[in-house]
């Protein structure tokens, strides 16, 4: 949600700026744990995955996906072909999270397809984009601090990528130059 003056959730009005400081903590703990609860996806990485995988699932032409087992490192869904998917999202950054590379092999293969899933300030999907694992390889940059690769998002870096979807009105064109 962003930071505006009131706005209407499902038809309950919320006015959450003229909250005090310590109600708002609590409403936010309240919420979290609620959505624990619910087994609801809410942080950005959990819910570009969600996102994501539906719009695989959903769309003719493009594989079906389904979420990976727990724990399984770098690989986020598979495809019923049994091809292994990293889902990356990022929301206002200019680099996605971090893919750890193997422990012996800093150059294998870990998965066939990255996609970087952009998410607008209100969690809204911008779009999805899709690197096959060469593509990735191209325009990975490494971490010293992380010891791990990651994504710039980048005019080179989408450029290099398939466009899956892009949301109407939302432009995708927010990569800075590289």
């Amino acid at each position: 949600m962003s930071c505006i003056a009131k706005q209407t959730i499902n038809g309950i009005s919320v006015g959450l700026e003229r909250m005090p400081d310590a109600e708002l903590v609590l409403l936010r703990a309240a919420l979290d744990a609620e959505m624990r609860k619910r087994k609801i996806a809410f942080s950005v990485g959990a819910v570009g995955e969600q996102l994501a995988i539906e719009h695989f699932y959903k769309t003719p032409g493009l594989p079906k996906l389904h979420a990976a087992q727990r724990g399984t490192k770098n690989v986020d869904a598979n495809s019923r072909d049994g091809e292994r998917y990293s889902i990356k999202t990022v929301c206002h950054a200019k680099k996605t999270g971090t893919i750890y590379p193997d422990s012996n092999d800093r150059d294998k293969q870990l998965f066939e397809h990255v996609i970087i899933v952009k998410l607008a300030e209100d969690w809204s999907l911008e779009s999805i984009h899709q690197l096959a694992w060469n593509d990735f390889v191209k325009v990975r940059s490494w971490d010293k601090r992380m010891n791990a690769w990651y994504v710039a998002i980048s005019k080179r870096t989408l450029g290099a990528a398939q466009l899956i979807c892009q949301s109407p009105g939302k432009q995708s064109g927010n990569a800075t130059a590289a």
